[in-house]
């Protein structure tokens, strides 16, 4: 017979999207949900913008207030911006040990 041997305890390999500065995107943090698929979002830059999910992931993700997210800011108006993606919590540990958070 065979030995199973366990898989080994190194840590896991987790695949992260970064924001791409070419498409202006920055990371923001999820703080106050407003309804209607808008959220109050504290940018990178430290600026409170109003966010708005992209239909794209607006069925496929939930968003609770607290989460990390990518936005891009609109160019045209400063304080609103698009949610285009939101992390899980072990991507956001990822983040944090290599240093982008």
């Amino acid at each position: 017979m065979t030995e199973k041997r366990p898989a080994p305890t190194g840590e896991e390999i987790v695949r992260v999207r970064l924001p791409q500065k070419k498409n202006c995107e920055i990371f923001g943090r999820a703080e106050m949900m407003m309804g209607a698929n808008h959220i109050r979002v504290r940018g990178a830059d430290g600026v409170t913008r109003t966010g708005r999910i992209k239909g794209k992931i607006k069925k496929k993700v939930w968003i609770r207030e607290g989460d990390i997210l990518v936005v891009v800011p609109w160019s045209f108006q400063d304080d609103k911006c698009d949610i285009i993606y939101r992390y899980t919590a072990p991507q956001v540990d990822w983040l944090h040990r290599s240093g982008y958070l």
